[in-house]
């Protein structure tokens, strides 16, 4: 079951204005609030969710509005590369912000031409700061317009190499990092909008909610459907036999094996899959994050589930406890590149000087996660980041620092990893580029350790 969307000019994205229902310029100003947020800071898309104007529209053209950011984020590689040789000099960022948003909806939206024009240039009437611009937006976006009636053109945009959809510097990174096969087989996942992945509180139901939900059962147990919408309105829910979770996502909670009355620790735990996965297993879990509103919605879960852990706001590296638990999960904050599939804003807002920032948080975070694992305990550490400092390097060097952890090898296929994900060390790195399942996963690096029996 593939999450591709439809790639042809025109067709991408199937929220659009009709007779019964016009999408009006309220949502071209949340879909504009969205990708500006969306580019200019780590996690600004989430917080635009949140507040006005997208939190005011009502449900439909909400849908429009982030259909809207979202497709323009995932081409925006593009996009820009189209609208260079119309542009003598790069205009003001909200100016090109308002001219991706067009083009998007003229190649990739089933938006009729006269309203994506119309409705970008009334939205630059609408400020200050672009009303002078609102000729330039009108005649760029024209000329994409005729463009597109052009077959040569047409068919250069629908053979634009994958390379073109990332942010160059990130595209050589992966090109160091994997060589440049992988490298395109990760750009060429960027345009494309994924299925919906679903984690079981009863692997018992996978069959049952699989013919519910029209879904495929994926190696691991996750469920992937191409079902789109509320999906609170989706069979099961309510009852709470499932959540929404990225296959990758789910396997590092599996590869600590957690037995029935174990005491488990997930440290920056929110939003709170991996807790829900710990609980469901049977798990004596203790979830912790700093993030008070982000705990809420984890408790919210744990309610509609029927399922209990404690709960604790506090900072995971200086938290005060000093209990030891027999398995320890690290989901550390990161980069969070390899999320592009459902967040393409992560490789806009992403910068090189994150890195460092990043790392040296990340080692804290597994000083903290290591003194809290028992003797003979477990303790997994992951990252959703393409970045081999933030995988990689960080098993390596956390092993010169504690003799007292070895690691423990992942089997091949162990928790639904999938094939060629393993590393030569025992670790997982895996990348959307992977060809199973079908519609790919999100990026992830997990590395397994267990702690010497000895004091």
């Amino acid at each position: 079951m593939s999450g591709k969307s439809q790639s042809s000019p025109g067709q991408v994205g199937a929220v659009a204005s009709d007779g019964a229902h016009v999408i009006g310029q309220a949502s071209r100003a949340a879909a504009l609030d969205l990708l500006q947020a969306g580019i200019e800071r780590r996690g600004g898309f989430d917080e635009a969710l949140g507040r006005a104007p997208f939190s005011r529209l009502p449900e439909r053209d909400r849908a429009f509005a982030r259909a809207l950011a979202s497709t323009t984020l995932r081409r925006l590689g593009l996009i820009d590369r189209l609208l260079a040789p119309k542009l003598q000099r790069a205009p003001p960022m909200l100016v090109m912000n308002l001219l991706r948003l067009g083009v998007a909806q003229l190649l990739y939206m089933e938006t009729p031409a006269h309203a994506a024009v119309s409705t970008i240039v009334e939205a630059a009437q609408a400020q200050r700061d672009s009303r002078p611009f609102k000729g330039l937006i009108n005649a760029v976006l024209r000329g994409v317009e005729r463009d597109r009636a052009d077959p040569a053109k047409t068919r250069a945009l629908a053979e634009a190499p994958p390379q073109t959809y990332a942010p160059e510097w990130l595209f050589n990174r992966w090109r160091a990092a994997f060589g440049e096969p992988t490298a395109l087989a990760i750009a060429a996942r960027i345009p494309e909008e994924p299925a919906t992945d679903l984690s079981l509180r009863d692997p018992a139901d996978a069959a049952d909610l699989a013919r519910a939900l029209e879904a495929d059962i994926l190696a691991g147990g996750s469920l992937r459907t191409e079902r789109r919408g509320d999906v609170t309105e989706w069979p099961g829910f309510e009852a709470g036999r499932w959540w929404v979770q990225d296959a990758a996502a789910a396997i590092p909670a599996r590869l600590l094996d957690v037995q029935p009355g174990e005491r488990v620790l997930d440290l920056c735990a929110a939003p709170g899959g991996k807790t829900l996965q710990l609980a469901a297993a049977g798990g004596v879990v203790t979830a912790v994050d700093r993030s008070s509103a982000r705990l809420g919605r984890l408790t919210d879960n744990l309610q509609r589930m029927g399922l209990s852990a404690e709960v604790v706001t506090a900072e995971a590296a200086d938290w005060s406890d000093s209990r030891r638990f027999d398995a320890v999960l690290l989901d550390a904050p990161c980069t969070a590149t390899g999320t592009f599939r459902r967040h393409p804003d992560v490789l806009w807002a992403a910068k090189a000087t994150d890195l460092a920032k990043l790392t040296t948080l990340q080692t804290r975070l597994l000083e903290s996660a290591a003194r809290r694992v028992r003797p003979g305990g477990r303790l997994v550490y992951c990252v959703c980041s393409l970045e081999p400092e933030e995988g990689e390097a960080q098993m390596r060097t956390f092993l010169q620092r504690h003799p007292e952890f070895r690691p423990m090898r992942i089997a091949d296929g162990e928790g639904g990893a999938p094939a060629r994900s393993l590393t030569f060390d025992g670790a997982l790195r895996i990348h959307p580029g992977l060809e199973a399942p079908a519609g790919g996963m999100d990026g992830f690096f997990a590395a397994r350790f267990v702690r010497s029996e000895a004091i």
